[in-house]
């Protein structure tokens, strides 16, 4: 494990069983902890030290002595790992279905099975007594080794509780008290026969207990060896964390063999972050049974030990693009489920205002999302989009390429349109505050053909400055505002940043795209260009805004006509920019562990400096502008991510980013 990153790395491992031989199981069982790939937690199905189908063999004596005889043996071996194995066990005279913990050269606890399935093909009563409602006790086997139900098996900050097949099918699972009690981690033993459709349903069993307990889950099941007389076991492992599944094996007659592993790296800082952050979670424990936490011991490594043997890249998978998922359909549903949900909630705000509705529509990705929002919306409510009023604005840094495509939009759109050059009210603000960026003398000056075409490409040294594009960015909220009702178009990764001016594009009456981050817009916009019948006359325009570089436009263009302010050149690349602060948002991450999981997601797209730069101009942007999102206009809450400083984040203007800076120059 590393503490340092809290990463635990787990193996569910479908073993090759020899049915009644406990001695050649635990040889194999040795030898597959020590291939593992420095695992820090080794999990095996249920009952593996004797085959969970020995039937009416549970009852011979040799048999379960020898269990027990080589459990301990194998115990001996394993070193400061946990590695949990199955057994028949004797307490009080009673044959019990269990779990053996195995740490540091001893057993240190042993757990019984809590609900024995005794029905169609089961009949597990036949041979063990549950463990459910037995109090938790020890028991002598050489040493005193704790024994029960409830037991909890804790190094630093990760907690282990366990449960057996059958438990995790009950209405309320073991686990859910575990959890409740402060495990972070459940592990499953397992003899889950295969039948048609079974497999799917496990999956989201256990890919849903590990989301309602907020936990990672892994789960080991018998394989091929156990089918041994009327039923066929697949070996069907599963490690999932928070309802995510980070590793499955394959399933029956789909690639399986005789034995199979899977291993994982499960983040349990996260795991913990997330239950800090819903309070509810914590409320619950009134609920928990009396449970006894168990000492173990694990190697606590630095990340290059802990990585090895596998080039340094974690067992999980790290999205380069943690808001848009990467497989097609799922997709196309975020898309059409958020796209949704902004629509829905203006027409909430729309049922309020009489007057028409203001968009300043520049050409670009943000601009576009929220005018096909609008549309959307006004359509909801059977009404003329006539009421939207798009506003073009071109200003100094104005391409013809996005003025272009704005004009085509609305005219798409079928929206009322109308075009307001700027330049001759930023100039006059120019001369009233006394900046004087075009070089052409400093008594003041008047829009000439000079001044607007050929003044502004020898623009004096300064000139381009925050004055420069502020003005224009106020000027432009300034006629918005000035006709109403302005509905805002800034995302999320602005507003993070703090890309944008204050009480400028930073401010409208309502804003639909406050919780979409950069990365998503596009794929939004090529979303509802692709799939929405309504829009099918714009389509072509809205493709070639998706292929437009992401600019606030506010300097001249180059001589080629061509966009010559970048957002990116300048901040750094979005993509990154919002994977930090999905991780440091979301997951609470310090730097030096955002840092990590970036350098895994972006391996041979950008250099490790290159990160470390970028992360830095991150925390600087991010903490400097929290005044800015202390007074942002409503919007809808879409994702997990939210700004807002009503809602999802609280936080000074003033806060000191020393800490978080430290870090980084450290990396």
């Amino acid at each position: 494990m590393n503490s340092e990153h809290g990463f635990v790395r787990i193996s569910a491992h479908s073993p090759r069983v020899a049915i009644g031989n406990p001695e050649k199981n635990a040889n194999n069982t040795l030898l597959d902890v020590k291939n593992l790939f420095n695992a820090d937690i080794v999990l095996y199905p249920e009952l593996s030290m004797t085959g969970y189908t020995c039937g009416d063999l549970f009852g011979q004596e040799n048999l379960v002595q020898e269990a027990l005889v080589e459990t301990k043996k194998l115990a001996g071996q394993v070193g400061k790992k946990m590695v949990v194995v199955g057994l028949p066990f004797v307490f009080e005279s009673n044959l019990y279905n269990c779990a053996a913990v195995l740490n540091n050269g001893r057993i240190v606890g042993i757990i019984p099975k809590q609900y024995l399935p005794t029905y169609k093909e089961f009949y597990e009563k036949r041979w063990f007594q549950a463990g459910e409602g037995l109090p938790n006790s020890t028991v002598d086997i050489g040493y005193v080794v704790p024994f029960g139900p409830n037991l909890l098996f804790r190094y630093g900050d990760i907690k282990v509780g366990i449960e057996i097949c059958e438990d995790v099918w009950m209405p309320i699972p073991p686990s859910c008290y575990h959890t409740i009690a402060g495990a972070n981690i459940i592990l499953n033993l397992s003899a889950s026969n295969e039948t048609v459709g079974k497999s799917d349903y496990r999956t989201d069993l256990v890919k849903n207990q590990s989301g309602r307990c907020v936990c990672a889950y892994a789960y080991a099941s018998s394989g091929p060896m156990e089918s041994t007389s009327d039923l066929v076991f697949g070996g069907h492992s599963l490690i999932a964390e928070n309802s995510h599944i980070l590793a499955e094996s394959p399933r029956v007659g789909k690639g399986n063999k005789d034995s199979s592993s899977i291993l994982a790296d499960v983040d349990y800082q996260k795991l913990n972050h997330e239950r800090r952050s819903s309070t509810s979670f914590g409320d619950s424990a009134s609920c928990v049974t009396d449970h006894i936490e168990v000492p173990i011991e694990l190697v606590d490594r630095k990340m290059e030990d802990y990585f090895s043997h596998l080039g340094k890249a974690l067992r999980r998978s790290v999205p380069k693009h943690p808001f848009v998922p990467s497989e097609p359909k799922r997709l196309r549903d975020r898309c059409e489920d958020i796209f949704g949900i902004q629509a829905m909630g203006l027409v909430g705000r729309l049922t309020n205002i009489r007057g028409p509705i203001n968009i300043g529509i520049s050409g670009g990705l943000d601009s576009t999302l929220a005018l096909l929002v609008a549309a959307k919306a006004f359509d909801h409510i059977t009404q003329n989009r006539m009421r939207i009023h798009g506003v073009t604005m071109p200003g100094f840094g104005t391409t013809k390429k996005t003025k272009k495509n704005a004009k085509k939009l609305m005219k798409g759109l079928r929206i009322t349109q109308e075009e307001i050059d700027i330049r001759p009210m930023c100039i006059q603000m120019f001369n009233d505050i006394g900046h004087r960026p075009f070089g052409i003398g400093k008594e003041g000056y008047t829009l000439t053909k000079d001044v607007l075409e050929e003044g502004l490409t020898n623009l004096e040294p300064g000139a381009q400055d925050l004055i420069f594009e502020n003005v224009q960015a106020r000027i432009r909220t300034s006629i918005l505002m000035s006709k109403g009702f302005v509905l805002g178009t800034g995302d999320l990764s602005e507003l993070a940043l703090g890309w944008c001016t204050y009480n400028g594009d930073h401010m409208s009456m309502y804003n639909v795209n406050c919780s979409i981050p950069k990365t998503l817009v596009k794929f939004l916009v090529e979303y509802v260009a692709n799939n929405d019948p309504d829009f099918i006359d714009v389509k072509d325009t809205l493709l070639k805004i998706v292929d437009t570089e992401i600019s606030p436009e506010l300097l001249p263009p180059g001589k080629d006509g061509e966009i010559a302010q970048s957002t990116e050149d300048k901040l750094g690349p979005y993509e990154l920019h919002d994977f930090f602060l999905s991780h440091f948002i979301r997951n609470g991450s310090r730097p030096s562990k955002i840092y990590l999981l970036a350098c895994q997601a972006f391996l041979g797209d950008y250099e490790t400096e290159f990160i470390k730069k970028t992360l830095k101009t991150f925390f600087e942007r991010f903490f400097n502008n929290q005044f800015k999102r202390n007074c942002v206009p409503d919007g809808p809450k879409v994702g997990s991510v939210s700004l807002s400083p009503r809602g999802d984040w609280r936080m000074p203007s003033d806060a000191d980013v020393e800490l978080w800076l430290k870090e980084v120059e450290e990396l």
